[in-house]
């Protein structure tokens, strides 16, 4: 029985079996879960099996590809966790889970999202990208391809791009080439600043990024004296994430400030 790849799940199944084994060895913490997303036919959770200690287990909603797994004794049915997107990881993971894939693309971006938002129960993320969007995620400010995969995702871990993969080692191949990240988290999972209103002003800025910041945050403070300095006249991609917390420290005092005057 082969798994026949579906378009609409944006899958492209791994047959390279020396990249598979070198994404598997990419988590360097061998005792926590992990937990991998979109697993297919298994060449990846073949090698995870392998080397993990802390157990392996799988998010995938390919009927075909679940009873593969299972007839094929790679995994039980009850490492099968259903769809990553919908999971509530504090149910399965209560001391943390690592997360390590060959990415569906088209959901590729709500996967990293899904386990920023998790970031407290997941130390190590690791995977396949589109190398367009993996270049996007490890960015460094000053950069066209800095955003906001850049920002939320540095803002928590440190980033690393690890090799380029080409189309000819996917079954069928993508049009385009793939790479390979490595996500470490850091020390502290919060930011010194509202994480919420920090949320809030990347997308916005990023999403009129051709504006200077005091152009973009005017829909969040209004007229504030507060973008009249210098500062808000750089454009979002030359900021670090330091900075955006510092300006969102800067936006949440003057939103009070603003609601106070108004009482």
């Amino acid at each position: 029985m082969q798994v026949k790849a579906k378009k609409h799940l944006g899958q492209h199944f791994l047959k390279d079996l020396e990249i598979a084994k070198k994404i598997a060895q990419c988590i360097d913490d061998k005792n926590t879960p992990i937990l991998e997303v979109g697993p297919g036919m298994g060449v990846l959770t073949n090698f995870l099996n392998e080397e993990s200690k802390g157990g392996v287990y799988v998010a995938e909603i390919d009927r075909d590809s679940i009873a593969y797994l299972v007839e094929n004794n790679i995994v039980s049915k009850e490492q099968i966790l259903g769809d990553f997107l919908k999971l509530d990881l504090h149910d399965y993971f209560v001391d943390g889970v690592n997360i390590i894939g060959n990415f569906p693309y088209n959901i590729s971006s709500q996967i990293l999202f899904r386990a920023i938002e998790n970031k407290e129960l997941i130390p190590e993320f690791a995977g396949m990208f589109q190398k367009e969007v993996a270049e996007r995620i490890v960015a460094s400010p000053g950069s066209k391809k800095f955003g906001i995969l850049s920002v939320m995702t540095q803002a928590y871990y440190e980033a690393e791009y690890l090799f380029t993969v080409d189309e000819h080692v996917f079954n069928p191949p993508p049009r385009v080439k793939s790479a390979v990240i490595h996500l470490k988290r850091k020390k502290n999972t919060t930011l010194d600043c509202d994480e919420k209103l920090f949320k809030t002003i990347v997308k916005t800025t990023f999403n009129t990024r051709r504006k200077m910041l005091r152009g973009s945050l005017r829909r969040i403070v209004g007229k504030s004296e507060v973008l009249q300095d210098e500062f808000f006249q750089k454009r979002p991609e030359q900021l670090s994430v330091e900075d955006f917390v510092h300006i969102t420290n800067i936006m949440r005092k003057a939103i009070d400030n603003n609601k106070e005057s108004i009482e």
